[in-house]
């Protein structure tokens, strides 16, 4: 309708001056004389355009996140699934993840929500991509990484898929002794059986809820697992064999920061 308004309004104005003379006094349907239908006509036509590009000038703030208060819903949008979590720098220069209660997942349908989870980083250290082809699949619930130092992975899985009979509040100390976990979970974190890669093995207490702490070599790796609720937590903290040997006390440090909370 306004491509069609805007090319009568174009033809009446663009006639000769004598015939336009002329229809300025010639009165069409309702009374109204042609040069007011014409004065209306690019009113209206000049108030459409108007409408039109302060709407597409709305959207398209909005669409390129141009700084406005169309910003904040676009990055809820795009971070859908992967909403940040982490704390400003201590003074040593680490920062604390938290996974926030606002982030998507839940690993099955009619699972309950994730309980939250927390584990410290030094500052360069930033959440990357997740990929279901990645190994751990689906379970994968978050990954970060320093190209230089090496890289961190959290594995969530349901506990039914190791017994159906632990309830809705599992303990580590549940599904069995550090061997037993190691055995059966390790091959999720690195792909292959753990048989003969364990070099240590440790358990931590905090706050009442046990912790099974692991390394393994080959490939470097340090293994922290917990449960809770109806799900294991396989927290792993692995880097090259330069990145174990100039970044080891740190590496360390991050394995042993996990927490539940």
């Amino acid at each position: 309708m306004e491509t069609a308004l805007l090319r009568y309004c174009c033809v009446s104005f663009s006639i000769h001056p004598y015939h336009k003379k002329i229809s300025a006094h010639r009165r069409v349907d309702g009374g109204e004389t042609q040069s007011k239908r014409d004065e209306r006509c690019a009113t209206t036509a000049l108030s459409r355009r108007s409408l039109m590009a302060s709407g597409f000038s709305l959207a398209s703030s909005t669409a390129l996140a141009f700084p406005g208060e169309g910003l904040a819903v676009v990055k809820q949008g795009l971070l859908a699934g992967r909403v940040p979590g982490l704390s400003e720098p201590d003074d040593q220069g680490w920062r604390t993840y938290r996974r926030p209660d606002e982030k998507s997942g839940g690993h099955g349908v009619g699972w309950s929500p994730i309980i939250p989870y927390a584990f410290t980083v030094p500052q360069d250290w930033n959440e990357v991509p997740v990929s279901i082809a990645d190994l751990g699949g689906t379970e994968i619930d978050l990954r970060f990484a320093n190209p230089k130092e090496g890289r961190v992975s959290v594995i969530v899985a349901p506990v039914l898929r190791f017994a159906d009979n632990l309830g809705d509040d599992v303990k580590i100390e549940n599904i069995g002794p550090p061997a037993k976990v190691i055995n059966a979970f390790g091959p999720e974190v690195i792909g292959e059986n753990v048989e003969g890669k364990v070099l240590s093995s440790n358990v931590a207490e905090h706050e009442g809820r046990l912790y099974y702490q692991f390394e393994l070599e080959p490939p470097h790796v340090l293994i922290t697992a917990t449960a809770a609720g109806n799900r294991l937590y396989l927290f792993s903290v692995t880097g090259n064999g330069l990145q174990w040997k100039r970044y080891y006390k740190d590496l360390k440090r991050i394995a042993t920061s996990f927490r539940v909370v």
